[in-house]
Order: structure tokens, then C-alpha cells, then sequence
């Protein structure tokens, strides 16, 4: 009778565990491959709108090609609209203005203050013409996103950018210029620190913890691995060729890693309208301990349950021979 009844107790058991155990990692999938959609689009449209505030620029850059001074003045008209943008370009084709010379490059941009300031980029230390943005800009004759780059001349805007590139062709349809927005990723990290922070403390989110943390991080990689954005000492590397291949593809999916340490699960999508990926990475320990400690509570309530029967069996057994 105590095997029947223990037999009866342990699968009992061993089938909640099972269906809790099923039903955890599913809404743990379903919470983190939402929460990552939502970072994703929110960067998205940060990255839209900056778009449609640098066409703005370019397009009265476009319509104000009668002088330097004007392309100038046309750059300063828009930079109101994106403060979040460290500044606007327009990189003239050679000797476009003969008083200007080979290289014309105004650069209105952000320095140590909030205002925009103009400085005179182009020159033959900074040939404009060589770089891969420009080169790809007047072979492709449309807009899109520069690859990350560093750029330095020994000034507080030496850093890490990215660049939105559009060609400008004048009223012959030649091509006049390449102009450009550029981005820091010093800002873009602050902003996914905001972002993550936000929902990190959403109510809705958080209302059913379960015991968890819900402690997780976001990053963002670039289709060839390279991590752009993480937070302090959070650098992801990415070495495996089929995730590669993955993000080379803009594929959404799941991937166990070790980061920084610590065994994790990685939520991975690829983000709207630039070749880049948001990851969310989400401790391990934080997904297991529902799991774990209901575990352990039905196993404490099985052997407390075996224990219970065992001593009933001892006191009929008992009974029986009195």
C-alpha cells in the first residue's frame, strides 16, 4: 500500500512540475520576446524620426546650393528639430564652389554646449572623398545608414559615430554633395539605458514577478557580430557562425550564452529600417528560480506525503497486530 500510494505521490508530482516547469518557459518566452519587439520598435522610431528630421535638412540644403553661405545657412535652419543628432554635414564634390577648393565641408554640430557651431571639416588630413560613406553614397544615389566608424582631428567631436548619408544632386541632376547626420554612441547607449530602464520598471510588466527579478540588459550588434551598444563592461562578443549567419539574415530567435560570466539566455531581433540587432540578455538564474523553488516546494509536499502514509501504514499495521 505505501509503494502504491508513494508511486501515486511522486507522479502526481513529477506531472505538476512538468506542466509548471512547460508553462514558465513559455510565458518567460512570450514576456522576453515581447519586451524585446518593444526596445526594438522604440529604437526604430528614434531612428525614423531622426530620419525624417535629417531629409528636412538635406532637402534645404538642396534647394540652397546658390552659394557657400547659403548651404550654410541651410544647414543651421533645421538643426532645431533633432537636438539628439550631434550635427549635419554636406560634403561638396570637388571644386563644386571654385573659391572653396577641393574640399567643402561645413559641419554644424554640437560641441561642449547645447548650441550647434559651424566648423570647416574638409581637408586634405580629412579627405572626405575616400571614405566608404561617400564613396557609397555617389555609386549607390540613395540614402541609407554608414557602417560605425571612428572619427578624430584632435577635437572634443573626435568619437564613435554613425552616420545617415544621403547624395544631394542639383537642379542638372549632378550630384552636388553627399550630407550627412551624424549620431554618438555614447548617445545611442544612454538612450537604450533609458529605454530599458522604462520598461525595466513598466507597472503593467512587473505585476506578476513570480519570484524573479526580471533583472535583464540590452545590446545592440551589428550584422557582422560587432557589439555597438552595451551597457559598462557588458561588451557582447559574438563568435558563433550560425548566429552570425542569424543576424546576417535579420533573423528573430533565442540563444543560450555565457556573458560576461553568467549563463544567459539571449532574446534576438532584428531592428526596423537599420542593419542592426537589439538583444535582450536575461540571467539564467533569474528565468530558473519560479522553477526551482516550485520544485522544491513539491517535493518537500511529496515526501511529506510519503512520510504521512508511512506513518498511517505503521499505525493499521500496528493495529492489526494488537
Amino acid at each position: 500500500m505505501l509503494l502504491v500510494v508513494a508511486a501515486v505521490i511522486i507522479v502526481s508530482v513529477g506531472a505538476s512540475f512538468w506542466a509548471f516547469s512547460h508553462v514558465m518557459k513559455a510565458e518567460t518566452n512570450v514576456r522576453y520576446v515581447g519586451l524585446q519587439n518593444m526596445i526594438s520598435e522604440k529604437i526604430a522610431k528614434t531612428i525614423k524620426g531622426m530620419e525624417m528630421n535629417a531629409k528636412n535638412v538635406f532637402d534645404e540644403v538642396g534647394k540652397h546650393m546658390d552659394s557657400p553661405e547659403a548651404v550654410i545657412a541651410a544647414l543651421h535652419s533645421k538643426t532645431s528639430l533633432a537636438p539628439d543628432v550631434r550635427g549635419y554635414f554636406a560634403a561638396f564634390e570637388p571644386n563644386y564652389f571654385e573659391e572653396e577648393g577641393i574640399w567643402f565641408e561645413p559641419y554644424v554640430h554640437h560641441s561642449d554646449t547645447s548650441e550647434f557651431e559651424l566648423s570647416m571639416v574638409g581637408s586634405a588630413r580629412h579627405d572626405y572623398t575616400k571614405s566608404d560613406w561617400y564613396i557609397r553614397a555617389t555609386k549607390s544615389k540613395d540614402r541609407f545608414w554608414s557602417d560605425p566608424y571612428y572619427y578624430y582631428d584632435g577635437t572634443n567631436i573626435s568619437g564613435h559615430y554613425c552616420t545617415f548619408v544621403e547624395p544631394v544632386f542639383d537642379a542638372d541632376g549632378k550630384l552636388a554633395c553627399v550630407c550627412g547626420a551624424d549620431i554618438t554612441f555614447d548617445w545611442l547607449t544612454k538612450e537604450l539605458q533609458r529605454i530599458d530602464d522604462q520598461y525595466r520598471n513598466h507597472e503593467a510588466l512587473n505585476k506578476y514577478r513570480l519570484m524573479r527579478e526580471l533583472d535583464f540588459f540590452s545590446v545592440i550588434v551589428s550584422n557582422d557580430g560587432t557589439c555597438l551598444v552595451h551597457p559598462e563592461n557588458k561588451k557582447l562578443p559574438i563568435r558563433s557562425k550560425d548566429m552570425l549567419q542569424n543576424l546576417a539574415q535579420k533573423k528573430n530567435g533565442t540563444v543560450d550564452m555565457t556573458v560576461n560570466g553568467v549563463s544567459s539566455t539571449l532574446y534576438y531581433g532584428p531592428i526596423e529600417g537599420i542593419d542592426w540587432t537589439l538583444m535582450v540578455v536575461v540571467p539564467n538564474d533569474d528565468i530558473q528560480k519560479p522553477i526551482l523553488t516550485v520544485g522544491i516546494i513539491l517535493l518537500a509536499i511529496a515526501l511529506l506525503g510519503i512520510v504521512a502514509v508511512w506513518i498511517v501504514c505503521r499505525r493499521i499495521r500496528y493495529a492489526e497486530k494488537v
